[in-house]
């Protein structure tokens, strides 16, 4: 079985850009409906390269069983009102954000 180095890139690059940010300073795109919630069940990078390969049967999978997708207003509202930090990820236009508070 052949390994492509390509995803190992991808994978290396999204490991690289992935931080915490307040949630707080995602609003503008929380409003225009770019952020994506990735459960705690899943990898965010795992997320990202998936979306960086447009894997649409993956995410559709994922976005059925509730791990991915739109965050809920209360979730949202709770990571605001607590000044939460969220770890997240940019794949342009899409921010995946991940609660990982309860990890650490």
């Amino acid at each position: 079985m052949s390994v492509d180095p390509s995803t190992d890139d991808t994978r290396a690059r999204l490991n690289l850009e992935t931080a915490t940010i307040r949630w707080h300073e995602l609003q503008t795109y929380f409003a225009r409906g770019q952020v994506v919630f990735v459960s705690e069940q899943l990898d965010l990078l795992a997320v990202g390269e998936a979306l960086t390969a447009d894997d649409k049967a993956r995410f559709e999978g994922w976005m059925a069983e509730g791990l991915v997708g739109e965050v809920p207003v209360e979730l949202a509202q709770s990571w605001y009102d607590a000044d939460a930090s969220v770890w997240a990820v940019v794949i342009a236009p899409w921010v995946l954000v991940q609660d990982r508070n309860t990890r650490n």
